[in-house]
């Protein structure tokens, strides 16, 4: 694959290589023995998150989005029913296995919902349905915090993973929906404000997953997690993710073109359907298992794909684009 001139590795991808190289190298913040209470700071991270999130909502593109419900259904249905359910049929070949706990982080990745700025922007470099994209970005994460923890708890209670359902959901209330909640009701006298300032919110919001990532993966260096896993089942994972989208992409492609979908919509159902969010991803994790040394092999699945989704679809988006300013030029 050629990749064009203008294409750039996000830097936040590089930030992100970053922070898990400090957390080998440099674990002591992060650490059990830490001054720094981490977790704490990290809770009241996502809650702003989720409180920022709540007052930039659009919420007339998500009522005006309501009208091409064919299209919104579909996204969904990729986003929480078609991406896990690629996973579920190599459930037997992983139980009570060596790398169950990989399987499990697959399917994690798979349950997310789909990411908000970048499936947005992408949509709108290639020209694709932008009002539909706004809608499906914005209702999806909302969708997750109910669809995620459903699709996992079967999974994780058959593991050897601690996993309180009743004390999942109370935290997913108090760190994401009561903000979220209380967001929504500020956003008359505080919206304009926070468009305002979206860039500086949308770095706040990168800070905290970086945090995450890095109090995460400390915690699975200090427990020695990785060492069960060989070099060559982590080039196997890599190879997994890559297959993994690139199967999304086409099939999420293949029913664009047989529901008779308007190019606009079927770049909007290809570009929003494969996405995934960690952002969601580092919150869920919290909430999901906790302080556990476990999260850092199930955010690793997910932080591959999301440096591949940015860097792959950012190549089709620029070559649709290109695409269709020379049929104009024509």
């Amino acid at each position: 694959m050629i990749m064009p001139k203008n294409i750039r590795i996000d830097p936040f991808v590089l930030a992100l290589i970053g922070s898990v190289a400090v957390a080998y190298f440099l674990p002591f913040l992060g650490s059990s023995s830490s001054p720094v209470d981490l977790n704490r700071i990290s809770s009241y991270g996502i809650s702003l998150i989720f409180l920022f999130y709540g007052l930039s909502l659009n919420t007339e593109a998500i009522k005006n989005g309501l009208k091409n419900w064919r299209l919104h259904v579909i996204i969904q249905a990729s986003t929480f029913v078609l991406f896990p359910l690629l996973i579920l049929p190599f459930y037997p070949l992983f139980k009570n296995g060596p790398y169950e706990l990989l399987w499990l982080a697959f399917l994690f990745m798979a349950a997310l919902p789909s990411t908000v700025s970048s499936s947005v922007v992408l949509v709108s470099m290639a020209k694709g349905n932008l009002p539909a994209a706004i809608f499906n970005a914005s209702i999806s994460g909302i969708i997750g915090i109910v669809l995620t923890p459903l699709w996992m708890t079967p999974f994780v209670q058959k593991s050897n993973v601690e996993f309180d359902f009743t004390s999942i959901y109370m935290q997913l209330i108090t760190e994401i929906v009561i903000p979220l909640t209380l967001g929504l009701l500020l956003r008359k006298p505080f919206g304009a404000l926070a468009l305002k300032y979206k860039r500086q919110l949308d770095l706040f919001d990168k800070f905290v997953i970086l945090l995450i990532v890095y109090k995460s993966f400390v915690h699975s260096f200090e427990d020695n997690i990785f060492t069960s896993v060989s070099i060559s089942a982590l080039l196997l994972l890599v190879a997994l993710v890559i297959g993994l989208f690139f199967l999304m992409y086409n099939l999420t492609g293949w029913v664009g073109k047989l529901l008779k979908f308007s190019e606009p919509d079927r770049i909007t159902n290809q570009f929003c359907g494969t996405k995934k969010s960690l952002i969601h991803g580092t919150v869920f994790s919290e909430a999901l298992f906790g302080p556990t040394s476990i999260i850092g092999i199930l955010l690793l699945p997910l932080m591959i794909y999301h440096a591949l989704q940015i860097l792959i679809i950012s190549i089709y988006a620029t070559k649709i684009r290109e695409k269709r300013m020379q049929e104009i030029l024509e």
